[in-house]
């Protein structure tokens, strides 16, 4: 059994393609295929299915892209009603590879549509669990909005959680491999931990799920203080359900302009202190600058799925990472345009006087931009006012604007883009704490 784990940090999401005697299954691809074409080639095998263990919400998948380029069969549980061709994978169902089986465990919990792929070669088994089992934790129930009470179904998918963990891995043996669909820094847990895969014998031992035999402890301990959810994870599982366009000619239909200016809402993707040097007036603060970055997370929370939106990049050379990055959250049909900045007087964001800062806090109106549930881990200034950045734009009009604003989070990306947002509609002097944030915990 040749498992190869692929990764895409920046949304900590892990996929696989396993080969078995010159043929590949690929679970859980991520929008851009080519990683897997490149495996298979490389092992001279061919692509013969792809397996969602459940219509993903923080990334769109390139299940049907796969389908149409090599021919290969798309296999989900019939409870998740795909509207692209499929075959139906549940418990009793068998997709031989060469000399491994496949198999399907029906683990709703995180959705009621997701499952366990099951892989048994001889003695060996691996488990590719998608958001049900995570390493050190299980997938978060909140999630679906398919209408009705929305209390209730999160209820619901725990009690089913705590059935599925407890019930349906029982049989396996302490030596399957669990190999995840997210590791740490995913949105689709709370508590995951930073190994890329584990064994079922240690998560009984170690993960908290397993290891809570009460269900009412179980399903308190799952709602409780789950992170946000940003505004684009409805989105990408109505997408993901009827499957996304073809990459490539999705975002050959965004516009590019050299040097052009913008109207409408601008998403600024470049490193913050270029940004403060010099930008177009409204624009927002979403950093793309590193490989790492958080940019599709933040800007599918930030920016809402109906939203048009347009783009400024550093460099010409930047066109296709950026186009590749907003299609990971399935936006680019409503990104206009593209453009590097025209050369025309661009706006500057002030250096904060950090002396001045330290010595008179009270002078400032000082807005934190994490999370809750990082605010109630602790403040890092008393007077703070938390207004979380996946809602700041709908709340910056309660900031008080008597005094300049300062904005944090807790280490400098998140408060590059609050700030630019604070900016843009309010008229008081704002200034951006930014990695200076460090010196005061």
């Amino acid at each position: 059994m040749k498992i190869k784990q692929f990764e895409y940090e920046p949304l900590s999401h892990f996929s696989y393609a396993i080969i078995s005697e010159g043929k590949m299954i690929v679970i859980d691809p991520e929008r851009n295929p080519e990683f897997y074409y490149e495996f298979a080639k490389t092992n001279n095998a061919n692509i013969i299915a792809v397996i969602e263990t459940h219509p993903h919400a923080d990334f769109i998948s390139s299940h049907l892209q796969i389908h149409k380029e090599t021919g290969a069969t798309i296999y989900n549980s019939e409870k998740l009603g795909a509207i692209y061709p499929h075959s139906s994978f549940d418990e009793g169902d068998v997709i031989p590879l060469g000399n491994i089986n496949f198999t399907a465990l029906n683990t709703p919990g995180h959705s009621p549509d997701s499952i366990t792929v099951v892989a048994q070669e001889g003695s060996k088994t691996a488990l590719f669990t998608g958001d049900t089992l995570f390493v050190g934790d299980v997938g978060r129930p909140d999630l679906r909005k398919d209408g009705g009470n929305k209390e209730q179904k999160q209820q619901e998918l725990a009690e089913a959680m705590f059935d599925s963990i407890h019930t349906k891995f029982k049989n396996l043996p302490d030596d399957a491999v669990v190999y995840p669909a997210h590791g740490s820094g995913s949105l689709c847990g709370k508590s995951m931990g930073d190994a890329s895969s584990s064994t079922l014998g240690e998560e009984r031992k170690q993960n908290w799920a397993f290891k809570t035999t009460s269900k009412k402890e179980f399903v308190k301990e799952l709602i409780d203080s789950q992170p946000f959810i940003p505004s684009y994870f409805g989105y990408n599982v109505d997408v993901n359900k009827k499957g996304a366009e073809i990459l490539r000619k999705a975002t050959a239909k965004v516009q590019f302009k050299m040097g052009s200016s913008l109207r409408g809402l601008i998403v600024d993707v470049r490193e913050e202190r270029e940004f403060k040097k010099g930008h177009l007036k409204g624009s927002i603060n979403v950093q793309a600058a590193s490989e790492t970055a958080k940019f599709e997370t933040w800007l599918g929370a930030i920016i809402k799925p109906e939203e048009r939106f347009s783009i400024v990049i550093s460099h010409p050379k930047d066109l296709h990472m950026i186009l590749e990055r907003v299609a990971k959250i399935g936006y680019e049909n409503q990104l206009q345009k593209v453009v590097t900045l025209p050369n025309v007087r661009l706006k500057e964001t002030s250096a904060l006087a950090i002396k001045d800062f330290n010595e008179n806090p009270n002078d400032y109106t000082i807005i934190d931009v994490r999370n809750h549930s990082e605010v109630e881990e602790g403040k890092v200034f008393e007077s703070a006012i938390s207004m979380p950045l996946n809602t700041l734009r709908d709340d910056v009009g309660k900031i008080p604007t008597d005094k300049p604003i300062v904005v944090h989070c807790a280490g400098g990306y998140r408060s590059a883009a609050g700030s630019s947002i604070i900016e843009k509609h309010l008229s008081s002097k704002v200034y951006d704490l930014g990695e200076r944030v460090k010196d005061f915990n």
